[in-house]
């Protein structure tokens, strides 16, 4: 057991910071938007994580201590909070694509920004990062009771009024305005939950990978967490789970079915090296044959009653 958890715990850990980047993805779309931001909010968390690890907090001899890694997570909370509403009331006035582009456009203007400051380190980033736990897998210490209250509490929203309004949005804005709610307010509100996440998990990858960089935030990471939304399904919070855990370990899957012998070398290649390709051709698939997803409120139903 020993053994499985030292050679697998990095990729639990990633696979549990998945789902919560799925989640960050999942909120937003429970009013209808369609917003790639949360690499972005994911980013600036992990900076913020960086920084005061490294340049702020006293140096310690030994681990780093516990406290000051709630304190960052609670500071990269507030900081994306702000900046999520910052963005997201001229930005959710957009619909659709255009949306989609707008918040795309940020996650480029965090990156290029993150690459020419001096307090990010530039292109080379944060190296470093100290470490409060001995070995990756305890990392789970922080990373699953996170993701276990994101779950609880999404679920409380799913069934209480401000969710009830999300979806209202989400099916039909102009019934819902008629209705007396008012769709600019919830959608900010979606859309800053879900940066207040992704700040979170920002916050503790920086520690979890030991190193934070500009690569980080990219349009490839804001592709990967939608099709892990995507595929696992938009409608219920257990798809972004299942689908930021299954599309977070897909890539290691693949590099391994990439080394069965007899494989032909392009194929190899392909495995080894076109995982955005792959995760295209699932989003094209998954639209076409399972528009809700795998994981469907429906589905859950017949789960319960079984």
């Amino acid at each position: 057991m020993a053994e499985f958890l030292n050679t697998y715990g990095p990729l639990i850990v990633s696979m549990v910071l998945g789902a919560l980047l799925g989640l960050s993805l999942y909120l937003p779309l429970m009013t209808g938007q369609l917003s790639l931001a949360s690499p972005g909010f994911y980013a600036l968390g992990g900076y913020v994580a960086a920084i005061l690890s490294t340049q702020v907090f006293p140096k310690n001899e030994g681990f780093f201590p516990l406290p000051f890694l709630l304190l960052e997570m609670l500071i990269a909370a507030i900081v994306s909070g702000i900046l999520g509403i910052l963005v997201g009331i001229p930005a959710l006035r957009l619909k659709g694509i255009y949306l989609a582009l707008a918040t795309i456009a940020f996650v480029e203007i965090l990156r290029v920004l993150s690459l020419n400051l001096e307090i990010t380190g530039g292109a080379v980033g944060i190296f470093g990062i100290p470490q409060p736990f001995a070995s990756p897998i305890e990392y789970l210490w922080v990373a699953l009771p996170l993701l276990l209250i994101s779950m609880f509490l999404l679920y409380r929203l799913e069934i209480i009024r401000v969710g009830r309004a999300f979806v209202a949005i989400r099916e039909d804005e102009l019934a819902a305005g008629a209705m007396g709610i008012n769709p600019t307010t919830y959608k900010v509100l979606a859309f800053t939950l879900g940066a207040i996440l992704a700040g979170i998990a920002g916050a503790v990858s920086a520690h979890f990978l030991n190193t934070w960089n500009a690569r980080q935030g990219t349009f490839d990471a804001s592709i990967i967490y939608l099709t892990s939304v995507l595929i696992g399904g938009s409608r219920t919070f257990v798809g972004p789970v299942l689908g930021g855990m299954v599309f977070t370990a897909l890539p290691e899957i693949l590099r391994a079915v990439a080394e069965t012998p007899g494989l032909p070398l392009w194929l190899a290649q392909l495995l080894r090296d076109g995982r955005l390709i792959v995760f295209g051709v699932l989003i094209v698939l998954g639209t076409i044959f399972f528009p809700q997803g795998l994981v469907t409120p429906d589905l859950l139903k017949r789960f319960k009653r079984s």
